[in-house]
C-alpha cells in the first residue's frame, strides 16, 4: 500500500511541478552572412508574462538557419547553409543553460539545405538548391553518421520567375503515425510522401506516393492537424493552403483556401504555417509585400474558415512559432532582424501586438524547448 501511495505522491508532484513551470528555452537559428547574427541564440522565455532573456549564443557555426532538438532533449542539430559545401551539424545540449557543444559536422549532400528533423534514429534533411534529401543516422554520443540514404528529385515546372527551373527540396516532416515521411517539392509542384523504416540504412524511405499540386505554385511546408486526421499544405508563390484528410500515408485533397485579399498586385512569397496545439487554429505567415500572418479556424471537417489577417510587424516573416501555453505567438523576421511577440487569444484565435521584442540577426527558425 506505501509502494502505491508513493508513486501517487510522486505523479502529483510531477503534474504541480509542470503545471507551475513558466520558463522554457526559446532557440533560434539565423543566417550569419550577410548579417547581424553571431550564430545559434538561446533565449529564457518566461510564459507568465512573455519576457525573454538571453542565455547562450552558439557561436562560429555558418548560416544556422534550421534546427531541431532531439525528442530526448539531449542533443541538438542544424542545417549549415553555406551552397555546395553545405553541411550538418550535431551538438550537445544542455537545457539549463542553454549551450550547445559542438560534436560533428557532416556533408549535407545538397546545397543549401533549409529544414532538418530528428526521432530518436535519424536526422533527415531538405537540400533546396541541390534538390535532395538526405538521411542520418544518429550514433549513441549524438554524433551523426555520413549519409546512410541521398535521395535526388529531378524535375522542374512552370514558374516564369525562374524559380522552378530546377527541383527544390523545400521540407521534410514526419507523418503523426510517424510511418512515413511528407517531403515538399517546390521546384518541381510536387509532394512526396515516403514509407519510413527507421533502422532501413539505404532503404530508410521508399516512395509510397506523389501528389501534384496546382502548377506553378511552390509547395513549401506542411503541418498536421493534433489529432492526426488532418494536413494543410501552403504553396510560397500564392500563398494558397490546401487541406487534407489524413490517413495510413494518403492525403485526400478537402479544400483550397487562400490567404491575400483578392486585390492584393503585390508578391507573396508565403512562409510558415502551423496549428495550435488544441487543434482548434491555423497560422500562416507571407513575406515578400505582404508580411502578414492569417488565422483560421479549424472545422470539425478539417476544413478552415477565415479569421482574420494582420501585419506582422516587420519585414520577411520567414518563421514562427507558438509558446507552450498557446498564449503568445512569436514571429521572426529575417529582414528587419528581430522576433515580434503577439499575444493570442486561446478562444478566439486572435492576435494583438504584446509590443515586446526579441533583437537579433536574421531569425529563420524559432523552436521551444517544451
Amino acid at each position: 500500500m506505501k509502494k502505491y501511495i508513493g508513486i501517487f505522491l510522486m505523479s502529483l508532484l510531477s503534474t504541480i511541478a509542470i503545471a507551475q513551470k513558466t520558463n522554457y528555452n526559446l532557440i533560434i537559428g539565423t543566417y550569419t552572412a550577410p548579417g547581424k547574427s553571431e550564430g545559434i541564440y538561446t533565449y529564457d522565455f518566461d510564459v507568465a508574462n512573455g519576457n525573454t532573456s538571453l542565455k547562450n549564443i552558439t557561436k562560429g557555426i555558418p548560416n544556422p538557419s534550421y534546427l531541431a532538438i532531439s525528442p530526448d532533449k539531449k542533443y541538438a542539430y542544424a542545417v549549415n547553409e553555406t551552397g555546395d559545401k553545405s553541411t550538418v551539424t550535431a551538438f550537445k545540449y544542455e537545457a539549463k543553460s542553454g549551450a550547445l557543444t559542438f560534436i560533428n559536422k557532416v556533408d549535407s549532400h545538397g546545397a543549401d539545405p533549409c529544414f532538418i528533423t530528428v526521432d530518436a534514429k535519424n536526422v533527415l534533411v531538405a537540400n533546396y538548391s541541390g534538390g535532395s534529401l538526405a538521411v542520418f543516422s544518429r550514433n549513441a554520443d549524438g554524433s551523426l553518421s555520413e549519409a546512410v540514404q541521398v535521395i535526388k528529385h529531378t524535375g522542374k515546372s512552370i514558374d516564369p520567375k525562374g524559380r522552378q527551373n530546377s527541383a527544390h527540396v523545400h521540407m521534410v516532416k514526419f507523418t503523426p503515425d510517424h510511418k512515413h515521411l511528407v517531403v515538399n517539392n517546390l521546384g518541381e509542384d510536387q509532394t512526396y510522401v515516403y514509407n519510413y523504416n527507421p533502422t532501413g540504412k539505404n532503404q530508410t524511405l521508399i516512395e509510397k506516393s506523389v501528389i501534384k499540386t496546382n502548377a506553378g505554385t511552390g509547395p513549401r511546408h506542411i503541418v498536421f492537424s493534433p489529432n492526426g486526421k488532418f494536413a494543410y499544405l501552403v504553396h510560397e508563390f500564392n500563398g494558397s493552403i490546401t487541406a487534407f484528410d489524413y490517413k495510413d500515408g494518403t492525403l485526400t485533397k478537402i479544400q483550397e483556401i487562400g490567404t491575400t485579399p483578392k486585390d492584393f498586385n503585390g508578391t507573396v512569397d508565403a512562409a510558415d504555417i502551423h496549428v495550435s496545439d488544441d487543434g482548434k487554429f491555423l497560422y500562416e505567415t507571407n513575406r515578400g509585400d505582404a508580411n502578414s500572418i492569417s488565422t483560421f479556424a479549424i472545422l470539425p471537417t478539417g476544413k478552415l474558415q477565415f479569421v482574420e489577417t494582420l501585419g506582422t510587424l516587420g519585414k520577411g516573416p520567414r518563421n514562427f512559432t507558438i509558446d507552450p501555453t498557446g498564449k503568445f505567438l512569436l514571429v521572426g523576421h529575417q529582414y528587419t532582424n528581430n522576433v515580434v511577440i503577439f499575444n493570442r487569444d486561446v478562444k478566439t484565435g486572435k492576435l494583438t501586438d504584446s509590443g515586446k521584442r526579441i533583437d537579433v540577426g536574421a531569425p529563420v527558425c524559432l523552436v521551444f524547448d517544451k
